[in-house]
């Protein structure tokens, strides 16, 4: 795999430095960093790799496709700035007009943060699935074991389009739709926008952006949740940040449990922002998936055991680039979006 990367490379780049065109750079693009591209085929074989060899590819996988989305905006920005030359030499230039200055825009740190997760879970071998953003009933909350007396299921809490369908308050979902279409073993990881009645405040926002993910197979234990979970931390902030995992309770997970994190600013030392405790606010959720889910997904829970995490996108996007304000995040502001 690790020839492949970097065939692929050396094939691209030059690839780009040929391209007489934007369109040829949007194709390439395309082709190579599309959901269906070929680096996106290489890294679904990512499962197929040994545990010590899945950090080197994923971190090989990470420098190629930085090397080529550099290039590509090298080459954009190149052939943008010729044809604005070709085309005042062709034309007058009438220094009485208006001048209108253009500018392009900026990627939200939302969706960087996104393809960030997506391309670690990648690398540990995980599918990214898609769901729907409106959902069925049964979907968001029957086949997740919740009781039809659980305070999320009151129409104060959720965005309800009639009685069989709403916007969905979680990605679990994805999970079940997945779950009920293919069969074990099921390694998979889901990222969207999810809804919840909720005022709107510096951390609040009724439309916000979760992840979630799913293991199940045979002999998959609670361990290999929390090295899974204890991995992920440390890959994704470092490895100076520890994990501490608190009992607690959620529908479709039994044991569950909230992670909490170093704390970002004093390191686990203490300090004012975690009240001298040493760790952050709580990360993610996660937990064993309990057996009435899995048997309503039509799976054998005497066979089959598996585990569930998920997390805040919004949350760990704020942490990440110390922003303070979650209206900031889609206000849209270009002079925002441009620090990123």
């Amino acid at each position: 795999m690790e020839e492949k990367l970097k065939e692929l490379k050396s094939k691209v780049i030059d690839k780009i430095d040929n391209a007489d065109s934007i369109n040829i750079l949007e194709d390439i693009r395309v082709k190579i960093l599309g959901k269906k591209g070929e680096l996106t085929l290489i890294l679904r074989e990512m499962g197929k790799l040994s545990k010590e060899e899945r950090p080197v590819i994923g971190k090989l996988s990470n420098e190629v496709r930085e090397s080529i989305e550099k290039k590509l905006e090298e080459k954009f920005n190149h052939l943008k700035d010729l044809a604005i030359e070709q085309k005042i030499e062709k034309e007058r230039l009438d220094v009485t007009a208006n001048k209108i200055i253009l500018s392009k825009g900026a990627y939200n740190p939302i969706n960087k943060t996104i393809d960030e997760l997506e391309d670690l879970f990648r690398t540990m071998g995980y599918t990214v699935v898609d769901g729907p953003e409106i959902e069925e009933f049964d979907n968001n909350f029957t086949y997740l074991n919740f009781p039809m007396d659980h305070p999320s299921i009151s129409k104060s809490d959720t965005f309800f389009l009639d009685d069989k369908h709403l916007l969905r308050t979680h990605t679990s979902p994805v999970q079940i739709r997945y779950m009920k279409s293919h069969k074990p073993s099921i390694r998979m990881v889901s990222a969207g926008r999810t809804f919840r009645f909720d005022d709107v405040d510096d951390t609040h926002s009724p439309m916000f952006h979760q992840i979630e993910g799913l293991v199940v197979d045979k002999g998959v234990s609670l361990a290999n949740l929390l090295e899974t979970m204890n991995t992920f931390v440390k890959y994704l902030l470092g490895e100076n940040f520890e994990t501490r995992f608190r009992p607690h309770h959620f529908p479709f997970t039994e044991p569950s449990a909230e992670v909490d994190v170093t704390c970002f600013n004093c390191l686990g030392k203490g300090c004012e922002k975690c009240n001298y405790t040493g760790w952050s606010m709580e990360l993610l959720g996660c937990g064993m998936v309990h057996p009435n889910v899995l048997k309503n997904c039509g799976i054998d829970p005497e066979v089959y055991t598996g585990f569930a995490f998920g997390m805040g996108i919004d949350r760990i996007t704020m942490v990440k680039y110390g922003i303070d304000n979650i209206r900031l995040l889609y206000e849209n502001d270009k002079r925002f979006l441009e620090q990123f």
